[in-house]
Parts: C-alpha cells; sequence; structure tokens
C-alpha cells in the first residue's frame, strides 16, 4: 500500500509544474524526433510516434519520474545499417526485440551494474553530452541570415533574465512562444520547424511488423536489436543517475529498464523507432520544474497533439529559439568546476573523465565513451590496489624453514609481484605461505599460487599454506592443482 501511495504522488505532487515543463519539452521534442528520423533513414512520423509512444509508457511504467525519454541519436545510429539493408519493417522488429531484451534486463536485475560507473566517467559523459548538444546546433548558426543570430542572442536574454522577474511560467516556453510571434509578426527570414520535415496529421495504428517469422529474420535483427538494447540501458540509466543528484532523489534502476522496455516493445508495434533517456530534455524537464511522472506523460501527449492537431502552427515555430533553448541546455549541462577540478583531482580520475569526453565526442557513441572509461577505471584501479600488495619473509634461526608473509589482494595485477617475491634457488627444507592477512581473488592469482608451490617442491622443500579465509579457500579447492596428479602439466594446460 506505501509504494502505491509514492506511485501516485509521484502523478499529483506537482501538477502545475510538471505540465508546464512537460509542455516545453513537447516543442523541444519535435525538431530532435524529426532529426533522428532522418539519421536512422526513415520518415519522420516514425521517430514522433516514437517520441510519442516512449515519453508517456516511460511515465507510466518507468523508475524514475521526470526523466524523459523518446527517439534518440544514439539509437538511431545503430539502425542506419539495418534500414539501408532491410528497410523499415525490419526496423520495427529489432525495436520490439530489443524492448524484450531490456524487459529481460530489468528482470534480471541488472541495473546494479551502474554501481561499476564511477564519478569521473559520469562526469565526462556529462560534458560530452553537452559538447554534442553544443556541436549540434552549429548546422542551424552556420549560412544564415543575421536574422537568426539576433533571434538567438535574444532566447538567450529571456531565458536568463526572465527568471528575474518571476519562475511562475518556464523561461523557455516564454521565448518559444514570444519568438514565433515575432518570426510570424515580423516575417523573419529564418528556418522553421517545417523546414525539417513534414509533420504527420494522424494518430499512429498498431501494426505487427511485415516480416517472415524466421530463424533467418532473427539472425538479422538480433545482433541490432542486442545493441540498442545496450546502448539505450547504458544512456538511460547513466541520464538516471544525472537525474537523481539534480533532484536529490533516488530511483529504481531495474525497474527503469523494465519501462524502458515495455515502451520500445508497444512502440515498435506503432510504428515507432527505439529510444532511450535523453539528458537534454531531461534537464529542460528539471529545470523547467518537472519532477513528477506527469511531465513525461505530458510532454508525449502534447508532442501527439501539437503534431497532428496544431501541426500548421508547430511548423511555424523558428528553429532559432529551439537551438537557443539547446544551447542553454549544454551550458547549464557541462561540469565547469570538472574544469577547476583537473588540478585537485587524482590523475587517474580526471584521465579517465577527458578520455570519456574525448571518445565520445570524437565517435558521438555515448556508449563506447563509457565503455572506455570503465575499462580505463577498472585499470587504475587495479593498478592502485596492486600497490598495496608486498610479501615479507622471515627464515628460522637454523636455516632451515622460510615462512614467506602475503599481505594485501592477490590478483591478476599483483600475481606478478607475488611470483617474484620467492627465492625459489635458496636451500631449504620447508617454506611456509602465509596468506592470513591476504585475498585470493581469482584464476590469475590461483595460478601464481600453485606456480610457487610446484616450484619450491621441484627444489625439494616441503611447502604449507596457512591462513586462507573461507572465501579464498573456495576458490583455491576448486582450482588449484599444485596437490593432483600431474600437477605441473595441469597448470601449464590452463
Amino acid at each position: 500500500m506505501k509504494t502505491l501511495y509514492a506511485y501516485r504522488d509521484q502523478w499529483i505532487a506537482n501538477p502545475r509544474g510538471d505540465i508546464l515543463a512537460g509542455l516545453v519539452v513537447a516543442l523541444a521534442l519535435i525538431p530532435e524526433a524529426i532529426a533522428f528520423s532522418i539519421i536512422a533513414g526513415v520518415d519522420p512520423k516514425v521517430g514522433l510516434y516514437a517520441s510519442f509512444s516512449i515519453a508517456v509508457l516511460v511515465a507510466i511504467t518507468g523508475g524514475r519520474p521526470g526523466m524523459i525519454s523518446a527517439a534518440t541519436a544514439a539509437t538511431a545510429v545503430v539502425m542506419v545499417t539495418l534500414v539501408e539493408q532491410h528497410g523499415l519493417q525490419y526496423l520495427l522488429a529489432a525495436t520490439v526485440l530489443a524492448g524484450l531484451l531490456q524487459i529481460g534486463a530489468g528482470l534480471a536485475k541488472l541495473g546494479r551494474v551502474m554501481r561499476f560507473v564511477s564519478r569521473s566517467v559520469i562526469t565526462g559523459f556529462v560534458n560530452a553530452l553537452a559538447i554534442l548538444i553544443f556541436l549540434a546546433q552549429l548546422p542551424e548558426l552556420t549560412g544564415v541570415t543575421w536574422a537568426t543570430y539576433a533571434m538567438v542572442g535574444a532566447v538567450l536574454a529571456i531565458i536568463y533574465l526572465f527568471p528575474l522577474l518571476t519562475t511562475t511560467i518556464p523561461a523557455p516556453l516564454v521565448t518559444i512562444v514570444v519568438l514565433t510571434v515575432a518570426a510570424i509578426a515580423l516575417d523573419l527570414d529564418v528556418r522553421t520547424v517545417s523546414d525539417m520535415g513534414d509533420l504527420p496529421d494522424t494518430l499512429p495504428v498498431f501494426l505487427i511488423p511485415d516480416i517472415p517469422l524466421t530463424l533467418e529474420t532473427l539472425q538479422i535483427i538480433l545482433p541490432y536489436s542486442l545493441a540498442v538494447a545496450a546502448v539505450g540501458l547504458l544512456e538511460s540509466l547513466m541520464t538516471q543517475t544525472i537525474v537523481d543528484d539534480l533532484t536529490d532523489t533516488t530511483s529504481d534502476r531495474n525497474q527503469e529498464c523494465i519501462g524502458q522496455g515495455i515502451a520500445n516493445t508497444c512502440t515498435g508495434f506503432i510504428g515507432g523507432m527505439a529510444g532511450c533517456a535523453m539528458i537534454g530534455q531531461s534537464i529542460i524537464n528539471v529545470k523547467s520544474g518537472g519532477r513528477g511522472r506527469l511531465s513525461s506523460f505530458t510532454a508525449g501527449a502534447m508532442l501527439l497533439f501539437l503534431i497532428v492537431v496544431m501541426g500548421d502552427l508547430v511548423g511555424q515555430i523558428p528553429m532559432p529559439a529551439l537551438v537557443a533553448i539547446m544551447i542553454m541546455v549544454s551550458i547549464g549541462t557541462f561540469s565547469w568546476s570538472s574544469i577547476r577540478n583537473l588540478r585537485d583531482h587524482p590523475r587517474s580520475s580526471s584521465v579517465v573523465m577527458l578520455a570519456t569526453v574525448v571518445v565520445t565526442v570524437y565517435t558521438h557513441n555515448l556508449a563506447i565513451g563509457v565503455l572506455v572509461g570503465v575499462l580505463l577505471s577498472g585499470i587504475f584501479f587495479a593498478g592502485k590496489i596492486a600497490q598495496f600488495f608486498r610479501v615479507t619473509s622471515e627464515i628460522s634461526e637454523d636455516g632451515r624453514e622460510r615462512t614467506y608473509v602475503v599481505v594485501g589482494q592477490l590478483f591478476f595485477a599483483s600475481a606478478e609481484d607475488f611470483m617474484a617475491a620467492f627465492d625459489f634457488k635458496e636451500a631449504l627444507e620447508r617454506v611456509t605461505i602465509d596468506v592470513s592477512r591476504a585475498h585470493i581473488w581469482d584464476v590469475s592469482s590461483v595460478a601464481a599460487l600453485d606456480m610457487a608451490v610446484l616450484k619450491f617442491r621441484r627444489e625439494g622443500a616441503e611447502v604449507t599454506i596457512t591462513g586462507m579465509n573461507a572465501a579464498s579457500e573456495t576458490i583455491v579447492d576448486r582450482l588449484a592443482v599444485h596437490d593432483k596428479p600431474g600437477a605441473m602439466d595441469k597448470l601449464l594446460e590452463h
């Protein structure tokens, strides 16, 4: 019952702020949905229908209130080759399958993998996205009339100055209305939303992708569906973390995976392409006062209303107004403090952040940038942990027995130092390896322990391992071969 009340509050706690913010987001979604459709090589209505469907369904089923999901460039670029080679129907089928995979990921509770994404990677992700959002606006600012630049300047002035008068109405909404009226009244020579592509004038209808239900079809769409599912969840969970920080709240990552999956699965059945969370629109929503599920629902519902019922009017919205809003988003998204922190933060953290930014901007693929950042974080962490590893030794008074004391984490990065600490040629009768202050983690560390024992035995020493904790003993008992017949041959085989 408590959960039900909490879910209800996520809808009704902030109706005014959510509705106004959702309207702003709906207007901002239109040109982007059209642009992403063009990227994927499909009709603009495919992206617009997808943005409506995903925003509405994620509002109902997702785990993060106030986060905006719709058609995105991250998923569109994955689908380009599929559309070129097999057509729209295969894209729709791949969208359905991607959604099912995301539902499976949520049920398997894979949302917890976000624990392995460091703060440096998240900061790099945010900075890279801010840069990409800004770069995406440049085509609208090159080779244009003076009126475009004047309008962009006016929009930015209104966005930053209007809140000084009142915050009752979101400044981006005011700018869109004012600049649209001005552009129409003054007949300014600027690009409009209608120049991006034709807006649909009918509601989406249910359809089943027209493809043969064969194993060959599955082989065609599965790689694309896996890529879309992975990229979509990665971007959604990263955005979810950022919105959590912005709103100082927590949310359910696994439910978000399920919600994104349900939205994509259903979207494929109404002629829409796959999508995921959008950090730019999510930040617009939060900064415009949107906090609850109603904001995302309003954004999706208003988007459909605007393009179907008010398409002629929406088509006259000047692109400079929307471009300026996105520039504002990019400025607000970028973590300017991260530049100052380059001198103060550990060098490894700064390298991870910068590498995430550079790779993401270079590839225009957020998933690749984040993957590089996570890998670097893991490498630096492993190297740092390995630095605290050491082996000391003490020989008995009669010189016949030496005790080696292992301290720290024994794993692939410290296995080499572990082996280098032993003098296998020393004439000894007995060797004791004390691991009471160590932990054995992986196959590499077990293999190193095996090798050490076998080398000492080859030199005629009796070897005893002491102090092994329960977890280490479990992996050693399962993987070690030093007490088995033909131990050296078995070790070399592994």
